[in-house]
Parts: structure tokens; sequence; C-alpha cells
């Protein structure tokens, strides 16, 4: 039986911490500090099952959900755009995805470190397109949005029969912020999978992680790794859930089912 060295392990974390974050580790001084130098940086992050661009997106969105210290998003934020993973105008809009997924406070709190960090790397302020630029009619917009629910999703999008439907869903989640241009559909589902996830709401839950792998975004095994990912921030037990989740939306997808079979 081979044997795995502890010094190793340290030096890899240490190493690939040093660049997620864009900084040095501090000495651990306490056991949780050891655990993100050697378990989270050291054997999750390593890990070849996601590029790190999509790990920091689900990182991102993660830490921004859960409410935890803002140096800790700070740091990911930091050692993305320093290591150009993600550019800063990408940033902004995660920051607008999460609003819609996990409510705009959660959305401010990244916006707000995208803020932070930007400032102390000197970045200059990244133009962004407007909400909407042009004159709309509100009935071409309405069906503008189911149309793009159902390419983002696989199935039709909810009829306007309710505000929550109309005003929300068909009219700005998917009219207008699922089809800016500024994050390509692959990253808007990432942080879309954490979003869902952090609802614990079945439905979102399932369709969302079917739709990942039917349109091509995500493949199964990749879908699992998220899971991984994703429990850093959220915690095992709440990471079960999606575990189940996962392992049932991938039967199905692979059965040629739809979500709900």
């Amino acid at each position: 039986m081979d044997f795995l060295d502890p010094l190793e392990r340290t030096q890899v974390g240490s190493d690939v911490g040093t660049v997620v974050i864009a900084r040095a580790l501090d000495g651990p001084a306490t056991p949780i500090e050891a655990s993100w130098r050697d378990y989270i940086f050291a054997e999750i992050w390593s890990r070849p099952g996601l590029d790190r661009r999509s790990r920091y997106f689900i990182a991102i969105a993660s830490a921004a959900s859960s409410n935890g210290p803002v140096d800790v998003l700070d740091d990911y934020v930091r050692g993305a755009l320093t290591c150009g993973d993600l550019s800063l105008i990408e940033l902004r809009e995660a920051a607008l995805h999460i609003a819609v997924y996990a409510g705009w406070s959660r959305g401010v709190e990244l916006d707000r470190s995208i803020s932070r960090c930007a400032e102390t790397l000197g970045l200059i302020p990244a133009a962004f397109a407007p909400i909407r630029g042009e004159p709309w009619n509100p009935q071409e917009r309405v069906q503008q949005g189911i149309d793009e629910f159902n390419a983002v999703m696989g199935f039709p999008g909810p009829p306007p029969v309710t505000p929550f439907f109309e005003a929300g869903i068909d009219n700005f989640v998917f009219g207008e912020m699922w089809k800016r241009s500024a994050l390509d559909q692959r990253s808007r589902r990432w942080i879309t999978l954490v979003g869902v996830s952090e609802s614990c709401a079945p439905t979102p839950i399932k369709t969302h992680f079917h739709a990942a792998m039917a349109s091509g975004n995500c493949s199964a095994k990749e879908l699992q790794e998220f899971v991984l990912q994703y429990a850093v921030h959220a915690g095992w037990p709440k990471a079960s859930i999606i575990q189940g989740a996962v392992i049932a939306m991938i039967r199905n997808f692979e059965a040629g089912l739809g979500w709900d079979a």
C-alpha cells in the first residue's frame, strides 16, 4: 500500500491556495485555518474535474450566498481577477445574476467585494451595457422571455398569469438578464446552480440541473464535481440534498427522460 505524505499535501495546498486567492497563505493558527490549506486548496481546488474558471464562479456565488466573512469573498474575487480567469465586467454581471437567484442583498454583497478588490488592484472601472438600451413592446418582451426560458431550460417558459411569472420570470430574468452578453450561458449556469441549491426548492433544483446537461453547458461528471465544490460553503448536509438530486437528474438525462420522470 502506498502512503501519501502530509508534508506534500501541505505544499500542494500552499501552492494552489496562493494562486487561487492571489496572496500567500498565512501559517495556520487553528484547525480551521489549517483545513483551508490542507483540504480545501490541496484536495478540492486541485482536482481535475472542473476548470478553475468554473470553480471560481461556484466558490464566489457560494461565498456570496452564505453571508459569511467578507474577506473570504474578497480573496476569491481578487484571485479571479489576478489570475485573469474572470474579468471585471464578468464579475459585475455575476453580481447581478446572483441577485436574481439568491436575492439582491447577496448581489450587493458581491458587488461591493468587487469594488474593494478593483480599487486595491488599481483597475479601471468596467463599462457595462444598460439593462435595456432600446424601447420595447411589453408583449414582445414577455414572448422573448418565454423563448429564452425555452432555450435555457429546454421546455416552454411559464405563461404570464401572475406578477411573479410576468414581471419576474418572463420580463426580467429571461427576457433581459439571461440574454445579456457579458456572461456566457455556461458561466450563468454555475451561478444559477448555486442559487437554486441554496433555495432547497425541489423543482428549481431538478429543472436546472437537468437543463445544465440537456443544454450542453455541463457534463454529468462536472455536476458531480460541482457538489463537492459547493459543499465548502454550503456545508455537507445541504450539499447531500444536492448530491441526491444530481444523481437522480443524471439518471433521467442518460435514460432520455425529462426532469420530472
